[in-house]
Order: C-alpha cells, then structure tokens, then sequence
C-alpha cells in the first residue's frame, strides 16, 4: 500500500535548454501547495533528481522503479533514499482519463527511466 498518493489532474514534460534539464511532473492542481511529483534530468542524461511534495523531499537516485499499473503510476523509492523521501517506501500516482498530458509525461519518463520503468 502507497504511502503517499497524487491523484494527478495535470502531467508535464519541460525541457528547460537554458538550465539544461528536463522535468517530468504529475500534479494535483496548478498552486504551489498541491501535491505533486517531479522527476529531473540533465539534458545529457545521468542519474535522475525526484521530488514528492517539496524539493525537501527529494534526492538524486531516489527511484528504484516505476511500475505503470491500472490506475497510474507506483514508483518505488530505493532503500537508500527512504529518509529522504520521508520513509515512503511507495508512492502511488493516480491518473484517471481526464489528466491533462498525462500520456506524453508518461512516454517521456519511460524514456527517462529506462530498465527502472515497467509496463
């Protein structure tokens, strides 16, 4: 069972050229303070920064995997990163029909994620 969920309304997928990275985010609404998820890359490549809620909550190399299920996404943290992610050893994205950009975002970050996406 998830630790954290995100009932995502909104996917994203930005590449900022000028920073060099790219983001991958689902999230509840448009304000600061809704949940949300973020994954981000150099443009390069290299180890991938993921987030939950709050860049304080975040680390480099946090996934283990992503697993795309029936209802969205669970993305798995690694062992190492769970004190970082505020022991949430599971963290469930829901994503119904009606999320915006979810599939792009979803494309982009099997891509992202390589071997650590499933599904």
């Amino acid at each position: 069972m998830a630790e954290i969920v995100v009932k995502a309304a909104y996917g994203s997928v930005v590449e900022d050229d000028e920073d060099g990275f790219l983001f991958i985010g689902f999230a509840e609404g448009e304000d600061e303070d809704e949940p949300y998820v973020l994954f981000r890359q150099e443009l390069t490549g290299g180890p991938v920064w993921f987030e939950v809620g709050d860049e304080s909550m975040g680390a480099e190399d946090a996934v283990e995997s992503v697993t795309r299920t029936a209802k969205g996404l669970d993305i798995q943290i690694a062992p190492k990163a769970l004190a970082k992610i505020g022991w949430a050893a599971l963290i469930e994205v829901r994503i119904g029909s009606d999320c915006e950009d979810a599939e792009d975002a979803i494309a982009a970050l099997k891509e992202m994620m390589g071997p650590r996406f499933h599904g």
